[in-house]
């Protein structure tokens, strides 16, 4: 490759790198829990795609390399759990700010209801809790999700409502 093309390609990378590094972070983070892993996860996951960022590229047909950033995040993060056999080492109920609330029981209901639903998610199965996480958390429309899954459009949409009842079921107190 002369130093034209590698500029050019490099030039590309780093545009994905600052365009889609807060949503490889969050999904990182909501993925394993902690700081720390999800800044790992993230670094592997750009250098990883960095490695197979100029096939991607020519195979993307210029669609959004963004379910790819994930999907790399998504295994590398599988491999994690399976490397490591064990839970998050912090809860994650500090992983979402709270919008202002007005009286200190507003609050304290807020933080109760966020804590619900993050235990929630937690008990989800793991196909579940990732659509959950892509959709919500990282804001992505349900064909990016099903790019980033390896799913249909359609199995996506009935993951995601699948998803969300269960998750209803779970949080709801009977």
């Amino acid at each position: 490759m002369d130093p034209a093309d590698k500029a050019r390609l490099d030039g590309a990378f780093s545009d994905l790198y600052r365009a889609h590094l807060r949503d490889v972070y969050s999904y990182a983070y909501y993925r394993v829990g902690n700081h720390h892993d999800a800044e790992d996860l993230t670094e592997q996951t750009f250098l990883q795609a960095y490695r197979h960022f100029e096939r991607a590229q020519a195979e993307s047909d210029g669609r959004p390399l963004r379910p790819w950033l994930i999907r790399i995040a998504h295994n590398l993060a599988a491999n994690l759990y399976r490397d490591r056999t064990r839970r998050p080492q912090t809860p994650l109920d500090d992983t979402t700010m709270l919008s202002a609330m007005h009286t200190t029981e507003d609050l304290v209901e807020g933080r109760d209801e966020l804590a619900r639903i993050i235990a929630g998610i937690q008990q989800l199965p793991d196909e579940r809790r990732e659509a959950l996480i892509m959709r919500f958390a990282l804001g992505m429309d349900n064909r990016e999700i099903a790019r980033s899954m390896g799913k249909t459009d359609g199995a996506t949409k009935v993951l995601l409502h699948r998803a969300i009842k269960q998750l209803q079921g779970i949080v709801t107190p009977a």
